[in-house]
């Protein structure tokens, strides 16, 4: 268990734009960031970030919280896995008490599965530096390949020992358990039909240097691992099968250490194996990744764009890898991205060109020979086509096809006209063909849209409009003005019931100074009115109590030290007013009024909307019994009082209140 002492420290030194900064590429609005959601798929920023309150919000999936929940969200982290990881990026030592065994047995699967990822890692770098058959094999591999010490050390690279259970064995004495050493894809286990009891396990990724593949925030997800040998049997190349934390199609190798990079040079450079990534780090070049081995993926580039618009995909010249490029470049374009794509000379590629030329070669090669994928795409494509007009037209229409995938009309134009130029062909041509492309996708998603329609209408009648839960808002509401405004002092009209001369009631008003926090308690105290919702009656009694007993309240040590369970809720209330900022209003000329500057307004509106809302539920309720008891003339004139008092609220409101029950 870590101490109080660490989490104190954690949360007072992390700065939470600088921790999402490492995974989401964030731009200064206003005092706060914004930025791509990272938990969905969008092309307009709705993800916002506070330094000053240390909040986050995520408008387009409805999360948000602080620093801590943001590491769990967006790393599927545990709790103390969240502060460790923070600590550890501020160099902060943890420190820790025992743990019970009901704390250790609440550690979850995932959680076990990153363990033993993590061992396997340490198992095979120790392997390769300490082992006799890992150094003569795996490390002289690897020097062969011209890498260096601290860039082995750098990657954490491996050998797994030629051996059917020499990692598995270790494993098991170490006390990690065979199902999760099964689970992560490590150890093959086969059960013996015959005798069930003799189980056999064989280490999967024998006699192999290992490339263990990391996370965005630096977790060993799973590994890859090139034998070594000429067995013409077994694959060059060994990935790690899916597993709950190991999913090839949404992990790019080498994203960790390239994050700051990417971000910085506002470039990605995607390769296509390990060895590429590696040799280009060590030559100088950090804003590198791969796909490793598999075929690009919509969620790998979602994973770039959060960190660049632009990405330069480089290749050999390979025949085959040029034509599977083609279709990279498509979904990096549907992405909204820029694509830029650069080859290397005949028998080169990323690795052997970054290892046989200096940094300074290596970056103008890069910078004279990068291409937009109109001028790369249709200079591949004309080379085959050749003087035969057939495939010419062909090709012609190829290219368009990749600029209609294009979302940015300005863009499509431009890369129109640019394909004209080079193709020889007149813009009303291909405009024309663009046109007809569009149409079709139109077509298609208009046939989509009514089959879903249909499917919707078979359900729509069983679906209920839910009524808004007045209470909850207005509840809600109440703590956001606490969370926001409590500890600021206003001048307040305080509303005392007295009777007139004729005997009737009226709404006298006084003038009050009081913190923000007072008024609200005094009048909910007053009228003896209690949070229907148990989280915001908690969260209400923390706050009230907590800044009537400090005399310096800090939102940012609130949320600390509250229930880790209500801060996505905290955050959304705090977030609320930042909608305004996503959408941009001032650009349009519209200028939302702020709420700070009517505090007042507010927090009297509310508590009279909940008295008068409330008021009538008891009318409601008197109205019930009445019904039901012959004898209710002290019924009805109980229920005469609570209208005219609901009136003079109303009136105090300067609009009707009605309450549907």
């Amino acid at each position: 268990m870590i101490a109080k002492t660490t989490i104190d420290q954690v949360y007072e030194t992390a700065r939470l734009e600088e921790v999402i900064g490492d995974f989401v590429q964030l731009k200064k609005s206003g005092s706060n960031f914004k930025g791509l959601s990272p938990f969905s798929d969008e092309r307009t920023p709705s993800f916002m970030v506070s330094p000053v309150k240390q909040i986050w919000k995520d408008f387009s999936s409805g999360k948000g919280g602080n620093v801590v929940a943001f590491l769990m969200e967006h790393e599927h982290f545990t709790y103390p896995e969240a502060i460790k990881y923070l600590a550890k990026k501020y160099n902060i030592e943890v420190e820790e008490t025992e743990r019970t065994d009901e704390e250790k047995q609440e550690a979850n699967e995932r959680e076990s599965m990153y363990l033993v990822s993590e061992y396997a890692q340490q198992h095979f770098s120790e392997m390769l530096w300490k082992s006799e058959l890992g150094k003569a094999i795996g490390l002289t591999y690897f020097k062969e390949r011209g890498f260096t010490d601290d860039t082995i050390k750098k990657f954490s690279l491996g050998y797994c020992l030629d051996q059917w259970d020499g990692f598995t064995t270790a494993a098991l004495e170490s006390g990690y358990q065979l199902k999760y050493l099964e689970k992560t894809g490590l150890t093959i286990v086969k059960e013996d039909s015959a005798n069930p009891q003799n189980t056999k396990k064989f280490d999967r990724f024998k006699g192999r240097v290992m490339f263990p593949i990391h996370s965005m925030s630096g977790r060993v997800l799973g590994f890859g691992g090139r034998i070594l040998t000429n067995d013409k049997k077994a694959a060059k190349y060994l990935n790690s099968p899916e597993s709950d934390i190991y999913h090839k199609s949404k992990v790019l190798y080498g994203i960790y250490f390239a994050k700051q990079a990417i971000a910085k040079e506002n470039n990605c450079y995607l390769v296509e194996g390990y060895t590429d990534v590696i040799q280009f780090y060590q030559r100088g070049i950090q804003n590198v990744v791969s796909s490793s081995g598999t075929a690009l993926t919509p969620e790998q580039i979602r994973l770039i764009n959060r960190l660049t618009k632009n990405i330069t995909v480089l290749f050999d010249g390979d025949a085959a890898g040029l034509r599977a490029s083609i279709r990279g470049i498509d979904l990096i374009l549907e992405q909204g991205m820029n694509v830029k794509v650069c080859t290397f000379p005949e028998g080169e590629d990323p690795d052997s060109f970054s290892k046989n030329n200096e940094l300074e070669e290596v970056l103008d090669y890069l910078k004279s020979n990068s291409k937009d994928f109109i001028q790369f795409k249709a200079s591949l494509l004309a080379e085959e086509a050749a003087d035969d007009p057939i495939k010419r037209a062909e090709t012609v229409r190829d290219i368009v096809n990749s600029i209609a995938k294009i979302p940015d009309a300005i863009k499509r134009e431009i890369y129109v006209q640019e394909c004209a130029q080079i193709m020889n062909v007149s813009e009303g041509v291909l405009f024309s063909t663009l046109a007809q492309i569009g149409k079709k996708n139109q077509t298609d998603a208009s046939k989509h849209v009514k089959k879903e329609q249909k499917a919707f209408d078979v359900v729509k009648n069983e679906i209920k409009v839910e009524k808004v839960d007045l209470q909850y808002e207005l509840e809600r509401k109440i703590i956001g003005i606490l969370l926001l405004y409590g500890y600021e002092t206003r001048e307040f009209e305080d509303l005392i019931l007295k009777e007139n001369e004729e005997g009737e009631l009226e709404l006298k008003s006084e003038n009050t100074e009081l913190r923000v926090y007072e008024n609200v308690y005094l009048n909910l105290q007053e009228d003896e009115i209690e949070f229907s919702n148990e989280d915001f009656k908690s969260i209400y009694q923390t706050l009230i109590e907590g800044m009537n007993l400090k005399d310096d309240f800090k939102l940012k040590s609130f949320i600390t030290e509250l229930n880790q369970r209500f801060v996505p809720e905290i955050s959304s209330i705090i977030m609320e007013d930042e909608k305004d900022v996503i959408h941009n209003w001032e650009r349009k000329d519209i200028y939302p009024k702020k709420k700070e500057d009517k505090v007042v307004q507010l927090v009297s509106e509310t508590i009279l909307t909940l008295r008068s809302f409330l008021i009538q539920k008891l009318i409601s309720s008197l109205h019930i019994q009445t019904e039901n008891n012959d004898e209710n003339e002290e019924l009805v004139k109980e229920i005469m009082d609570y209208l005219e008092l609901k009136k003079l609220l109303s009136e105090k409101l300067g609009r009707v209140l009605s309450f549907d029950f």
